[in-house]
């Protein structure tokens, strides 16, 4: 807020060893921590801004740590029945001692992992708890937990401007400034393909790719990040797709979502991926301008793919949605059941067919890849990512 630190709250007297909870910082989730006895503390998640919902996302610091004690955390107020904790996942831990000495970063943390449902709900309401036990490595350490690996939007702003400043990577790909979000920050669109040769270009046709419209789902940036280094790389690959498509990109469609920490929405309190029918230019802007964007392009070129990508909570593996009619046409190539399926052909290891699903369900009308469908893109998808 105004560009002001948060005062550091020096709470503790020597020989104190209560634990110092910090998540004043970008993309930081907590909102409050009671210590149940020396080594155990439970702990409260803040709601997504102007909402009492969607507690997932969690990234908080913690300081004073004491090495090899055996710790407990719990936090008190997830609303999902089921969740992945159920089903092997562990909490993310950055110790800043190890990344400095060994060049240790993120790695998953936690024994005794438990998801359980708890009784602290008011009225109808049921809350969940998640709980863990473990060790810091080091005394007097500054450590980190969180709910998925961060990536915030200054990452997001340092890896453009390194693409800006490299001299082969800067003639593929052009940023440009696709609107601002309500806080006043910056949406970017990039557009990649190779230089043209002499009057071709016009029968490329168009791959639009955006993520990270849900702030908690980081593995959504870490999948763009992977789609633009590979895209921007040097192999014959990269190299052909670039010959024969213009990629158009929204690497990060709720920047104000993903500063303050939320897991969902955006600064009004709404899932944006379900305003894609709606015309408030002024509360939507990067829903709005995507969407017009895409318009302009389908009067320019064929679009060929539309994919908006996704973290999931609950289910595993890679997968994509898809939308199918009920009488699918006979050609092949318009089929949406195609291009997943080549995709499960030749990464076997990443991408699950079985998973995948094509009914449009009525609730999810407003999202992205049914409003795109709508519009005549035929392979219009949401890939999601455990």
């Amino acid at each position: 807020v105004r560009g002001l630190c948060p005062l550091k709250q020096i709470l503790h007297q020597k020989g104190d060893n209560t634990l110092i909870f910090e998540a004043r910082f970008e993309s930081g989730n907590l909102q409050k921590v009671v210590k149940v006895n020396e080594f155990e503390y439970q702990l409260t998640l803040r709601t997504d801004l102007y909402t009492s919902r969607h507690t997932q996302w969690y990234y908080f610091q913690v300081s004073n740590t004491q090495a090899g004690m055996p710790y407990r955390f719990t936090i008190v107020n997830f609303t999902k029945r089921n969740s992945l904790y159920k089903r092997g996942l562990r909490p993310l831990l950055y110790s800043e001692a190890d990344a400095k000495k060994h060049k240790v970063g993120w790695r998953r943390t936690g024994n005794e992992i438990k998801y359980y449902t708890n009784n602290a709900g008011q009225g109808r309401r049921q809350y969940f708890s998640l709980t863990w036990t473990f060790q810091f490595p080091h005394d007097q350490d500054t450590c980190y937990f969180a709910h998925c690996y961060p990536y915030t939007y200054s990452n997001l702003q340092d890896y453009l401007v390194a693409i800006s400043k490299d001299p082969v990577k800067s003639k593929l790909c052009k940023i440009h400034i696709l609107c601002h979000s309500l806080a006043g920050n910056i949406v970017y669109v990039l557009t990649i393909t190779n230089p043209l040769k002499s009057g071709k270009g016009t029968e490329r046709k168009a791959v639009i790719l955006t993520a990270r419209v849900h702030p908690g789902e980081t593995n959504s940036s870490w999948i763009m990040k992977g789609f633009l280094d590979y895209i921007l790389g040097n192999s014959g690959t990269a190299q052909l797709l670039r010959d024969n498509f213009v990629f158009k990109v929204v690497p990060m469609l709720n920047p104000d979502g993903v500063i303050v920490g939320n897991h969902r929405c955006s600064l009004t309190g709404q899932d944006l991926n379900r305003k894609y029918r709606s015309n408030l230019k002024k509360y939507y802007p990067s829903i709005w301008y995507t969407r017009n964007m895409i318009k302009r392009v389908m009067r320019e070129r064929d679009v060929f793919l539309y994919c908006d990508i996704h973290g999931h909570n609950r289910k595993q593996n890679v997968f994509m949605y898809g939308c199918e009619r009920k009488q699918q046409s006979k050609a092949p190539y318009l089929h949406p059941r195609v291009f997943p399926l080549l995709l499960s052909k030749s990464c076997p290891d990443k991408f699950s067919f079985p998973d995948c699903r094509f009914r449009v369900r009525k609730s999810k009308e407003g999202t992205g890849r049914v409003v795109m469908w709508k519009m005549g893109i035929n392979n219009s998808y949401t890939l999601e990512a455990s």
